[in-house]
């Protein structure tokens, strides 16, 4: 791993890492010695050998072989090794208070040393020991270069703030790191979403989708046309090649085949945009939910009135249509055993408390009671008409009233019936809650709802259609449920409570969801 494995095996050069010989030669012999496997060492998790060979990667179990070369690892003081490359704002914060949330859960202690400026090393020490149990490295960068480090074997798990793109996934495979689309090999760390901020003083509280991705295409520069001052929009966003900065890209400008304005200011760190739209009475940015610093959010609205602003339930709930989750992705390939018990551990409980406590949004469902729902009924009576009288509405409150919504929501790929990354993670969850009992003896409802477009009748049964497949596929995941406890049913509402404008791709996909509702 070039010279970065080098640079923390100086670190550690007094507990014989494993890595400070990588790039050379090793010789596994079987202990009969009929079978010889040469090749370069490209890691050890402790129990397995991963050696690329003539015959291409090959993972060998370390107790039927010995090693003889540079590169063999010690295997009285073997120091567990694993990587992390990408995104600054997961590297900065979350994943190091993950870390320290893990040592504490295990009785461990965490010594933390600077490299240099994007990188450091988390050792981790079991209690009266002087040796470390692990090393943990990061690499402070982008989402671009995490994946870039991945494919170089630079990296382990790429931290990043967008979904992997298709030319990455198709290199992936290609270089035998197995599909990084799968559950086990991508998975949602926390919730994060797109914010567009403003200085505190500036008098504009809200503005559209639509328009935001006009201002940042250049089409509006002017804040007059935003019902401001008439002074120039001055743009800010995150550093090329961040998960942040592509996803808006992805999320905001693709919609509508629009590219980025060319004269957006780019900043390193989401800290240094919050800064800049602080003090830059005129600036708009987008910043990442967790990290608006002093810069004030603006509320996304549309033209029927609806308005909706970025909080942890909003983000939870992905009502709030630029949602951004923070994902891991990790190859098929073998870790370390504390590096499995580590990533385990950021799918507990435990982990969520750490996530909400560092100042991002966690993934522990939370219920929602009717009688906090105000505006979503306040806007389905507004929006009521022809094709949804208010019989429909006084059903949908008559139904749902005695039950509680699950901030577990579902959601789809724009175009596609394939539920979106974050709803993927939210099937696995849910499954995993039923395994677990946490609504034995409970009712379980998967309500559909859909967009306005077309006619009633035909959105209430796509919308029965995708409740039924969102039923479906979490309960194929849930293996282990005892199903005979819990009482689970189906309900489809159609265009009945909408969450956002129509007229929008954004407001359209919003609005198509299954809930979940518990009694």
């Amino acid at each position: 791993m070039a010279w970065l494995r080098a640079a923390v095996s100086a670190a550690l050069f007094l507990f014989g890492s494993v890595q400070a010989a990588l790039a050379q030669d090793i010789t596994l012999t079987s202990r009969d010695g009929k079978v010889e496997i040469e090749g370069t060492l490209l890691g050890f998790d402790g129990e397995f050998y991963r050696v690329e060979t003539k015959y291409g990667e090959l993972t060998v179990d370390g107790s039927g072989v010995f090693c003889e070369g540079p590169a063999c690892p010690s295997l009285v003081d073997f120091v567990a090794e694993l990587a992390f490359s990408g995104s600054a704002s997961m590297a900065e914060v979350l994943v190091p208070a993950l870390i320290e949330g893990f040592a504490l859960r295990n009785r461990l202690r965490t010594k933390r040393e600077t490299l240099d400026e994007t990188h450091f090393v988390y050792e981790l020490f079991q209690p009266n020991r002087t040796r470390p149990l692990a090393a943990i490295t990061f690499r402070v960068t982008t989402t671009d270069e995490g994946f870039a480090d991945l494919l170089a074997n630079e990296a382990d798990v790429v931290m990043a703030l967008r979904e992997i793109r298709p030319s990455e996934q198709k290199r992936a495979r290609e270089a035998g790191m197995g599909d990084m689309t799968k559950s086990n090999r991508s998975r949602v760390l926390a919730l994060d979403a797109m914010v567009p901020v403003v200085a505190p003083n500036n008098p504009v509280q809200r503005i559209s989708t639509p328009e935001l991705a006009q201002v940042f295409a250049g089409e509006i520069t002017n804040w007059a046309d935003l019902g401001g001052p008439d002074a120039p929009i001055s743009l800010h966003l995150p550093a090329f090649g961040s998960g942040l900065a592509q996803a808006v890209e992805d999320r905001l400008l693709k919609p509508t085949k629009k590219p980025l304005s060319p004269t957006i200011r780019r900043h390193k760190r989401g800290s240094d945009l919050a800064r800049a739209i602080s003090t830059d009475p005129f600036g708009m940015g987008i910043a990442s939910f967790a990290d608006t610093g002093t810069a004030r959010a603006l509320t996304l609205t549309g033209s029927c009135g609806f308005s909706l602003s970025a909080t942890r339930r909003t983000i939870k709930t992905e009502d709030y249509p630029l949602n951004s989750p923070m994902f891991l992705y990790l190859p098929e390939r073998r870790l370390p055993k504390i590096a499995r018990e580590f990533l385990a551990y950021t799918r507990s409980p435990a982990a969520q408390v750490v996530i909400r406590r560092a100042g991002f949004v966690d993934q522990t469902p939370e219920l929602i009671h009717i009688n906090a729902q105000g505006d979503r009924f306040a806007n389905a009576i507004a929006a009521a008409g022809e094709e949804v009288p208010l019989e429909e509405i006084q059903r949908v409150v008559e139904i749902l009233s005695p039950l509680a919504r699950l901030t577990t929501s579902f959601r789809f790929e724009a175009g596609s019936s394939r539920p979106d990354a974050q709803s993927r993670a939210n099937i696995q969850q849910l499954a995993q809650a039923l395994e677990a009992g946490r609504y034995d003896a409970h009712q379980l409802m998967f309500v559909g709802f859909s967009d306005g477009d077309g006619n009633a009748a035909g959105n209430a049964k796509i919308a029965q259609k995708r409740a039924e497949s969102v039923r479906d596929a979490v309960l194929k995941a849930a293996e282990t449920a005892n199903l005979d406890r819990i009482e689970i049913s189906v309900q489809a509402f159609g265009e009945a409570l909408p969450m956002a404008c129509d007229d929008s791709d954004w407001g359209r996909q919003v609005n198509r969801r299954v809930e979940v509702w518990v009694r």
